[in-house]
């Protein structure tokens, strides 16, 4: 079974309205999804043509370009999930964009815990991955809802322990090394700091362990694994 975690989703987010545009994304970026923003119709093709986004978020009111134009000409050059914004609360309007290969409509304003619902809906219907629980021991990944539970109880984990942790389970009892986990955890974010895993290690030992029961292993000269 191949993960797909939030932190290789990416998400386009189109709208001529900057503080719109920044509140999605802010709260996105919170949620652990990859967020790119344009703010007309001829960069958002652009960018879902270069980045072929998971999920697009496109007003309909723009200049230029309107967002049932960009909709049509984005379903005719990639396969994505597209769910468009609009002020108007018209049924001809909603079926306008669903003819032309909306996923979904939104009314301004709206919440964004319904925007966030609506995505993994889109998400989970895609990739059906994402409704994968996964059980390893005494552990449970949720990948939809980004959570790990551990005696059936949610850890609370920041977004690099989540990806960490997630990393050492799948690869139950295999030897990881800093390199790798390096390359799988921070990727391009990798800072330079060289004690960066043993810090996150730490974190996630102080978190799971105690001195009866050691879960991650230190292989000594080469890097850890999960022993469950």
């Amino acid at each position: 079974m191949t993960l797909l975690n939030k932190d290789q989703v990416n998400i386009l987010v189109v709208d001529d309205e900057e503080s719109i545009t920044l509140f999605i994304k802010m709260g996105l970026e919170a949620e652990g999804f990859i967020v790119h923003t344009a703010s007309d119709g001829i960069e958002a093709i652009s960018l879902a043509r270069k980045l072929n986004p998971n999920v697009i978020i496109l007003d309909v009111m723009m200049p230029g370009m309107n967002g049932y134009e960009v909709c049509s000409e984005i379903k005719k050059i990639i396969k994505t999930s597209i769910i468009m914004l609009t002020a108007k609360d018209e049924i001809d309007d909603r079926v306008k964009g669903l003819n032309l290969g909306a996923d979904d409509y939104m009314v301004k304003p709206f919440s964004f815990k319904e925007l966030l619902a609506r995505i993994n809906v889109r998400l989970r219907n895609r990739f059906p991955e994402l409704n994968d629980v996964l059980h390893i021991g005494d552990f449970s990944v949720d990948n939809g809802a980004h959570e790990i539970s551990f005696h059936n109880k949610i850890l609370k984990l920041s977004p690099t322990e989540y990806n960490l942790l997630n990393y050492l389970l799948v690869n139950n009892g295999l030897v990881l090394s800093k390199a790798a986990i390096l390359e799988k955890v921070w990727s391009n974010d990798f800072n330079g700091e060289e004690n960066i895993v043993e810090v996150y290690i730490r974190y996630l030992r102080d978190k799971l362990e105690d001195k009866e029961h050691k879960i991650i292993r230190n292989v000594r000269g080469v890097g850890y694994k999960v022993v469950i």
